[in-house]
């Protein structure tokens, strides 16, 4: 039986949320969200043990899809993980803040 993916829209997100970006590096390089950890999906395995398991999880990607996938295994290994409708695109749209690895504005690649 398929059971749904807990998902929350750019907006709804805390301030004070633990978020995971699973983006590859020029993404997060380009623009991210403060404070956010970064684990390009494909390194996630070897990380794991860097992802909390006594917090909600807030995993997001560029438009939902890798994020979305990350979040289904998180949840199956019993974390409390929640996908970020939209991704970076729904959080740059919302108006939410981003920082950069470079001098200039910060965008969504």
């Amino acid at each position: 039986m398929f059971q749904s993916l807990p998902a929350v829209g750019a907006a709804e997100v805390p301030s004070d949320a633990f978020l995971l970006d699973v983006r590859e590096a020029d993404e997060w390089t380009a623009g991210h969200v403060d404070g956010a950890l970064h684990i390009p999906m494909g390194t996630l395995m070897a990380r794991l043990d860097e992802v909390p398991k006594d917090t909600r999880v807030y995993v997001m990607c560029r438009v939902g899809g890798r994020s979305g996938q990350v979040t289904a295994y998180l949840a199956q290994q019993g974390w409390d993980a929640v996908n970020i409708d939209g991704g970076m695109l729904a959080w740059e749209a919302a108006g939410r803040p981003m920082v950069a690895e470079h001098a200039g504005t910060p965008f969504v690649a």
